[in-house]
């Protein structure tokens, strides 16, 4: 029997608000016990300064380099990433010989799955040195190094909740961050999973752009509103919504191109069905029709988006991740854990049905501190 491990993960996601971060108990495979978890909070300023550095990654082409202002965000993504380490452990009465493994996924500046090159900020050699724990990152590369997208990740995860649901059906598994992914989690079968659109990235640059709120809240702007149906089919025309799966995107490949005259709360309603329709139009990329959907990620606290995938799914059971005895915020930290723990005993992370890989393959780097 595996040994059972004491991970902590550490995501920052394309919403850029901030850290989550999650501690479990694992084994790997299917033993998942859940334990403390936090958000913190970037100021107004860190997201904007995450923001800004995003242009210069456009000029990234190797995935070492770091022009312009992604240098001294880099150093600067890798201390506030310690220090929410170091405060959650000391929260949480933990010390260093109390974990085994930290996962640590860093902040995504640049995704070109087309070219093999992804870039998340963050030096996990550091964080091992300074907290005196394992630390296993950058656990995309490999995955692109053998012909997969580096995304999805999640969804090896996902299949291990899936078991403890308990379920003999197709469970897909939704993920609405800035960007979408969807997993399609079937008995006895590898999952199937790819990115499937815009997330929460457009409706919040709209919210930040046309009101003095950094999101929509609870969804209560886009229900306020009507989706306009023109602007809707004009992203819809987007040939990556015709791409077969694996595909994986990047948070520029869409960009906010609604009529200038359109009020905020129809601006807000239009890309909330933009959401929801990517979603919703997963089960005809994958010719799988599950009758269960867990929602998890910001967009499953947005009231219009789960409305329209209620709508979208009429035959299907909609729910959070919360409603389904998980956690609608955390999933992707605990997720982290998870994989370094994998990574650890060089199990895969990924396979060629979630991010077309050519053979189901681990990943990540490990860091060890000087005192191991």
């Amino acid at each position: 029997m595996a040994k059972i491990k004491t991970a902590i993960g550490l995501m920052s996601g394309t919403s850029m608000d901030g850290i989550d971060i999650a501690l479990i108990r694992t084994d790997g495979i299917g033993h998942i016990e859940f334990g403390p978890m936090h958000g913190f909070a970037y100021a107004s300023t860190e997201s904007q300064a995450i923001a800004n550095a995003l242009e210069d990654g456009k000029a990234v082409t190797h995935r070492d380099d770091r022009p312009g202002k992604l240098k001294g965000l880099d150093g600067a993504t890798t201390y506030r990433h310690i220090a929410v380490l170091i405060d959650f452990m000391a929260n949480n009465q933990l010390e260093p010989e109390d974990v085994d493994v930290v996962g640590l996924h860093g902040q995504t500046v640049l995704h070109r799955p087309d070219i093999g090159l992804t870039v998340q900020l963050g030096d996990g050699a550091l964080v091992a040195q300074k907290v005196g724990i394992p630390v296993v990152w950058d656990m995309r590369a490999n995955d692109m190094a053998n012909g997969g997208q580096g995304a999805p990740l999640v969804p090896v995860f996902h299949q291990a909740l899936a078991r403890q649901l308990g379920s003999d059906e197709t469970v897909a598994f939704v993920n609405i961050g800035g960007i979408s992914n969807v997993t399609f989690v079937r008995p006895g079968q590898s999952p199937v999973a790819f990115d499937c659109g815009p997330g929460n990235a457009l409706l919040d640059q709209w919210v930040q752009a046309n009101t003095n709120q950094k999101f929509d809240q609870d969804g209560a702007l886009a229900l306020r509103g009507v989706s306009s149906r023109d602007a809707l089919d004009a992203y819809l025309r987007d040939p990556f919504f015709e791409q077969t799966a694996p595909k994986s995107l990047d948070r520029n490949d869409f960009s906010l191109s609604l009529p200038e005259e359109m009020s905020a709360e129809d601006g807000a309603a239009t890309l909330a069905a933009l959401t929801a329709h990517g979603i919703v139009q997963a089960q005809v990329t994958a010719d799988i029709t599950p009758k269960r959907w867990i929602i998890s990620g910001g967009g499953a606290r947005n009231a219009a988006i789960m409305r329209a995938l209620r709508d979208g799914l009429p035959e299907a059971e909609v729910s959070t991740a919360d409603e389904a005895g998980f956690d609608t915020d955390m999933m992707e930290a605990q997720c982290w854990a998870y994989l370094a723990v994998r990574s650890l005993r060089g199990l895969p992370l990924t396979f060629p049905t979630t991010t077309g890989c050519e053979e189901a393959c681990t990943g990540g780097i490990l860091s060890l501190p000087a005192s191991h």
